[in-house]
């Protein structure tokens, strides 16, 4: 069955497909969306690895909690998935909340990360940025909330995006429950602890011990994410053009670029 108690009271819904020698990745989509998400990239990521997409707490098929739904907690979640699936350790691969999400569990559980794709993630982001978050908030917890989270969404497309793209976001943050939309957009940006708004995010990354490959659209994001870099083997990819969903515009190119690193890290002659 796709489906994993994890502990207290969680149940995810997840996909494991592919059976490939590659080391397994795991998929974690982002705020407001599903492991649905991925729906452009398994089939090929699947050809040569094993590929498990999981649907986050409060999101997709997954449990609903009336609380907690953080990315703290989610990435805990995912620590008793790959625990409850017998995977030691995986590549994770993570879009936006989702690159927050697969950070955290690198940080706080590392032993289960062996790298990590961040995807336009949700970290970085600059305190003049961080001054209409908690607006946002407010708007999300109010009695217009799906229309408020579609107007953020708005930001994360533009011209290179499909209509499709766009339209599948839109349709999937209309019937997310409101208060997962707003627990999950405070616990990456307001509150006490969360990692999304620099410097905190600087000092926290700063603690991923295993290579990082981060995309980014943002020129500005990319170079400070660069001056992060600890690992060797970590890279940032900048596609200036594309929008916050670069990986769906751009699909077989996305595929090709964490394939062609993943698999240099493993012909590495010290591996």
């Amino acid at each position: 069955m796709p489906y994993a108690d994890v502990g207290g009271d969680i149940t995810l819904f997840y996909t494991d497909d592919g059976r490939g020698d590659g080391p397994p990745l795991l998929l974690v989509h982002g705020w407001g969306a599903d492991s649905h998400q991925w729906s452009w990239h398994i089939d090929a990521l699947a050809r040569t690895h094993r590929v498990i997409a999981v649907d986050l707490r409060g999101h997709g098929y997954s449990s609903v909690p009336e609380s907690g739904n953080t990315p703290r907690a989610m990435a805990e979640d995912l620590n008793g998935l790959l625990a409850r699936l017998g995977v030691p350790e995986v590549v994770a691969v993570g879009h936006s909340m989702g690159g927050q999400v697969v950070s955290v569990l690198a940080v706080e559980h590392p032993e289960r990360v062996a790298r990590v794709v961040a995807v336009e993630p949700a970290y970085g982001m600059t305190p003049e940025v961080a001054q209409g978050f908690p607006e946002m908030v407010a708007g999300l917890r109010g009695e217009h909330a799906h229309e408020v989270a579609v107007q953020i969404d708005e930001w994360c497309t533009n011209a290179a995006t499909p209509a499709v793209v766009r339209r599948w976001h839109k349709r999937r943050l209309y019937g997310m429950p409101p208060h997962v939309l707003a627990q999950a957009f405070e616990g990456m940006f307001t509150l006490p602890g969360s990692v999304g708004v620099r410097p905190v995010s600087d000092d926290y990354l700063a603690r991923r011990r295993c290579p990082v490959l981060s995309f980014w659209f943002d020129p500005a994001q990319a170079a400070w994410e660069a001056g992060l870099v600890k690992h060797p083997e970590s890279r940032v990819v900048c596609w200036e053009g594309s929008s916050h969903r670069l990986h769906e515009e751009r699909p077989a190119e996305f595929v090709n670029v964490v394939g062609r690193w993943v698999r240099a890290g493993r012909s590495r002659p010290d591996r």
